[in-house]
C-alpha cells in the first residue's frame, strides 16, 4: 500500500469529523430557534390566560389539547415520528399551561404508581401531583378543592373493572371530563441489576400472577414476597441488594433501580383505562364519549332492557355496561353507561331522556374526547351503528349475573394503584 493509500482514511476520517460539525452547527441553530418559537408560544398562552381569567374559564382544556395533537400529526411530513408528537407536545403545553396556573392533580399514590405514571405522561412534568391512600381519597380531594383534578383507574383489560372508582361515582357529585389509557408492562427491578443476585422477588400479588411464567423460567428458586403496592416493592428493593421488584420502569426510575428485565409479564394485551374527574365539561371534539350513571331496581322486570332501549332506538352505541349495588338499598342498583358521542349531540341527548324516564335517578357523568389509545374493552357491549336492543338486553343481563352479591378483589379495587 502506498503512503497516499494509507493517509487517505485519516483524511476521510477528519473530513467527516469535519461534516460532522458543521451539522451539530446546524443542529444548534435549530434548537436555538425552536426555543425562541416556544417562548413565542409561552407568550401567546400568558394572553390567552389573562383573557380566560377575565372571563372565568378553566385552565385545562382537554378537547383543545387533543385538537393541538391530532392537526399537528395530521400535518407531519416526517422524519420525526408521529408517535412523539404526542409526549413532545404534552410536555409543551404542560410548561405553557403552568404560566397560566399550576394544576393540581390527586392520583391513588404513592410515587411510583401506574396511577401516578398516568398522571405524569397525561398532565406533564410541571403539575402538581398530589399521592392519597386511596381511590376515594382521590375524590374526596376534588370535592373539597385540594386538588383541581383527580386520575382514577376504572378498567384493566385482563382485571375488569375498578370496582372502587364506581362506587366512588355513586357516593360523590364529581364529573369526568377526559380519560387516559395507560399500557401496563412489568419489568424486573433491582439494585445491582444482576439476575444472579436475586434471592427474593417481592411485588403486589397481581403483577407476581401476571409473570408466573417468566419467573418459573428465570428464577424459580427466589422466593416471592407480596407487597401492598409495586411502589412498595421498589422501595424494599431499593434497600435489600437480595431482593428484585417487579414493576414499571417509570417506579425504577423513582427509586433508582436498575432494570434486570423489561416486558415479563406474560401476557402482553395489558391496558388500564383512567377517568380525569373534576374539571370543566368540555366541548365536543367530534371523537366523545359519554359517561352516565341510572339507579334502578332489580326485582322491576323488564328495567333494564327498558334502560337501555333508549340507546338502540337512537343507534347509540354502548361501549360499557356496569351494574353495582347501592349499600344499605337491598336490591337497587347503580347502572353505569359509556356510549359514544357527546352529551350535546341530539340522538345522545334523547337517549339519555329517554332512559332517565326508566330509572329512578339518573346523572351524566360528563362528555369528554376519546383517549388517544385503544380503549380496554374487557366490559364492553358493542354493536354496529347502536346495535340490537335484544343483544344489549342480553350484555345488561349477564353484566348483573357476573356482578351480583360478589366481593370485588383487592387487587380490583387497588387497580391503578398497583
Amino acid at each position: 500500500m502506498s503512503r497516499a493509500e494509507s493517509e487517505r482514511p485519516l483524511r476521510d476520517r477528519a473530513a467527516s469529523q469535519v461534516e460532522i460539525e458543521r451539522l451539530r452547527a446546524r443542529i444548534d441553530a435549530v434548537d436555538d430557534a425552536i426555543l425562541a418559537q416556544l417562548n413565542e408560544r409561552a407568550e401567546l398562552v400568558g394572553q390567552v390566560g389573562r383573557e380566560k381569567q377575565a372571563e372565568g374559564s378553566a385552565v385545562y382544556e382537554p378537547t383543545r389539547e387533543r385538537r393541538i395533537i391530532e392537526r399537528l400529526r395530521a400535518g407531519n411530513p416526517g422524519p420525526f415520528p408521529s408517535a412523539g408528537i404526542a409526549p413532545v407536545f404534552r410536555e409543551i403545553i404542560s410548561a405553557t399551561r403552568s404560566l397560566e396556573e399550576a394544576i393540581r392533580v390527586a392520583y391513588l399514590g404513592p410515587e411510583g404508581t401506574f396511577s401516578h405514571q398516568a398522571a405524569r405522561e397525561h398532565f406533564g412534568a410541571l403539575a402538581v401531583l398530589c399521592g392519597v391512600a386511596s381511590i376515594s381519597d382521590v375524590f374526596a380531594a376534588v370535592e373539597a378543592g385540594r386538588a383541581q383534578l383527580g386520575i382514577v383507574p376504572v378498567e384493566n383489560t385482563t382485571e375488569g373493572v375498578v370496582t372502587q372508582t364506581l362506587d366512588a361515582f355513586g357516593e360523590r357529585e364529581v364529573n369526568v371530563c377526559a380519560e387516559r389509557v395507560l399500557r401496563i408492562s412489568n419489568a424486573l427491578l433491582s439494585r445491582s441489576g444482576r439476575l444472579e443476585d436475586v434471592k427474593r422477588v417481592i411485588s403486589h400479588p397481581q403483577p407476581l400472577a401476571q409473570c408466573r411464567r417468566w419467573l418459573d423460567q428465570q428464577l424459580p428458586q427466589a422466593a416471592r414476597v407480596e407487597a401492598a403496592s409495586t411502589a412498595a416493592a421498589a422501595q424494599q428493593a431499593a434497600e435489600d441488594p437480595e431482593c428484585a421488584a417487579i414493576g414499571s420502569l417509570w417506579s425504577a426510575e423513582v427509586y433508582g433501580l436498575a432494570v434486570i428485565a423489561a416486558s415479563i409479564e406474560d401476557r402482553r394485551d395489558n391496558s388500564t383505562r383512567f377517568l380525569v374527574i373534576g374539571g370543566d365539561p368540555p366541548p365536543p371534539s367530534g371523537r366523545d364519549l359519554t359517561s352516565a350513571v341510572f339507579t334502578i331496581r332489580r326485582d322491576e322486570a323488564g328495567a333494564l332492557f327498558r334502560l337501555i332501549e333508549p340507546f338502540a332506538r337512537e343507534r347509540v352505541s354502548l361501549t360499557s355496561i356496569q351494574l353495582r349495588p347501592i349499600k344499605g338499598k337491598p336490591w337497587e342498583y347503580l347502572f353505569f353507561i359509556d356510549c359514544e358521542g357527546h352529551r350535546s349531540e341530539a340522538a345522545v341527548h334523547r337517549a339519555l331522556e329517554g332512559a332517565g324516564r326508566v330509572a329512578h335517578s339518573t346523572r351524566v357523568l360528563g362528555s369528554f374526547p376519546r383517549a388517544e389509545d385503544d380503549r380496554p374493552r374487557s366490559q364492553v357491549s358493542r354493536s354496529p351503528q347502536g346495535g340490537d336492543a335484544a343483544a344489549q338486553r342480553g350484555e345488561a343481563e349477564r353484566s348483573v349475573g357476573s356482578r351480583e352479591g360478589g366481593k370485588a378483589s383487592e387487587d380490583q379495587q387497588r387497580g391503578g394503584g398497583r
